[in-house]
């Protein structure tokens, strides 16, 4: 998939884990977890923007664009 989640760098770099980041946020431990290994199939902007907020950063800080080499095949 060409969407790369860097959740866990940015929660290393705040030095937060899953577990206290769940509290702030609102979310499940088993969401944020299919969200920060990259098996989500899509976020919500309210959980995006409530996790940006506790970690104070940006989207592009969690969530990267890489080409699909293997799309042309």
């Amino acid at each position: 998939m060409p969407i790369i989640v860097n959740l866990d760098v940015m929660m290393a770099k705040r030095k937060m884990s899953l577990n206290e980041l769940s509290e702030k946020v609102g979310l499940t431990l088993s969401n944020l977890s299919i969200l920060k290994t990259g098996k989500a199939k899509a976020i919500r902007f309210s959980t995006l923007e409530a996790i940006c907020e506790v970690l104070n950063c940006q989207p592009a800080d969690i969530l990267e664009y890489a080409k699909d080499n293997n799309a042309d095949k």
